[in-house]
């Protein structure tokens, strides 16, 4: 599975972007795919995931009520659409996918259990 994230930008505070990640190699609508990110210095954060239906969603608490996860099986993507966007939330986003065992927070926050990765796509918000 290759994953291609985009979307990723320069944005002022309280503005918006819409990220996406494309699959490919073999669908991925039966597999969890969650968005990480990556601020300068420090380690990748647990931002959001979606179960293989897009039925289930899971959110950090700093973005919750801000970002929306989804996903189209028909077209192997996923989207995150941020709103509401803060100087906090720069950083490198990457996407990634698998068949993570258990769709519950404690699990779906570590980054061992997701199997492919994108490359990442970085989002600036100015103040």
């Amino acid at each position: 599975v290759q994953l291609q994230a985009s979307g990723g930008g320069w944005v002022q505070t309280g503005g918006s972007l819409r990220l996406s990640c494309a699959a490919s190699g073999r669908t991925v609508s039966d597999y969890v795919m969650g968005w990480f990110r990556q601020a300068p210095g420090k380690g990748r954060e647990f931002v959001a995931a979606i179960n293989w239906s897009g039925e289930s969603t899971d959110y950090a608490d700093s973005v919750k009520g801000r970002f929306t996860i989804s996903r189209d099986n028909a077209k192997n993507t996923m989207y995150l659409q941020m709103n509401s966007l803060l100087p906090d939330d720069t950083a490198v986003y990457y996407c990634a996918t698998g068949s993570v065992p258990f769709f519950a927070h404690n699990i779906l926050v570590h980054p061992a259990v997701y199997d492919y990765w994108g490359q990442g796509t970085l989002v600036t918000v100015s103040s």
